[in-house]
């Protein structure tokens, strides 16, 4: 405990400047150099450098939620993504951006917010030319090239690669509409679904044919019409 008023950090590190107060901090950092992952999940094929790594994920299998807001009824699977929610109801925002109107709770938000303005995307994909502002997207796109679906469905058979498709989905066993037209009075479970409606009002055709001058608002409208007249 001494060495927290001290400053004394005996246990250094052989492989770079970082030193430590407690060898058991030393032994988990000496995995960055090794890339030794002995924390292995028992649910899928991920593993990790730290114990508390896994902890944190196996909470995706189990969705506990252990941090609880003392002002409403939400909890977190993460105390960072408690400490975050907390802004809402404090209201505190003293991370201001230079180039808008903006403000944030927490640095770490108005990092991620200047990358919109600055254009950088420090989170590239191993297996293709994307790039992303956010290492949570780049985590969500990396399930696209290993096919894993770690969010499931309590209801149904069906995953998810992403949470917030798994959100979208539960609201068609609910019942629940929460995504409305601004133009009319059409209401729909899924975001998705609101997003190709839209396009009803906006007469957006996204999705153009290569062999003629058809444009369509939906992907499958774009599949169906390659099948019928050009194969």
């Amino acid at each position: 405990h001494l060495r927290i008023h001290t400053g004394e950090r005996p246990f250094s590190c052989d492989q770079c400047s970082a030193a430590f107060t407690k060898k058991t901090h030393l032994t988990d950092h000496l995995r960055t150099h090794t890339g030794e992952r002995p924390f292995a999940c028992d649910h899928c094929n991920k593993s990790f450098s730290l114990k508390s790594n896994l902890t944190h994920h196996l909470r995706l299998h189990t969705r506990k939620r252990p941090f609880s807001c003392d002002h409403c009824n939400k909890s977190f699977a993460h105390q960072s993504a408690l400490r975050d929610h907390l802004s809402v109801h404090t209201g505190e925002r003293p991370f201001a951006c230079d180039h808008c109107n903006k403000s944030f709770s927490l640095k770490s938000n108005l990092t991620r917010h200047l990358r919109l303005h600055t254009g950088e995307r420090p989170f590239p994909c191993d297996h293709c030319s994307a790039t992303f502002t956010r290492k949570p997207h780049l985590n969500d796109h990396l399930r696209t090239h290993t096919g894993e679906r770690p969010y499931s469905c309590d209801h149904c058979d069906a995953s998810f690669s992403r949470r917030d498709s798994l959100t979208d989905h539960l609201n068609t066993h609910t019942g629940e509409r929460p995504f409305c037209c601004d133009h009319c009075e059409e209401s729909f479970s899924q975001r998705s679904t609101l997003m190709y409606h839209m396009r009803i009002h906006t007469a957006k055709h996204p999705f153009n044919c290569v062999l003629c001058n058809a444009s369509f608002s939906k992907k499958a409208s774009l599949t169906k019409h390659m099948s019928r007249l050009h194969s």
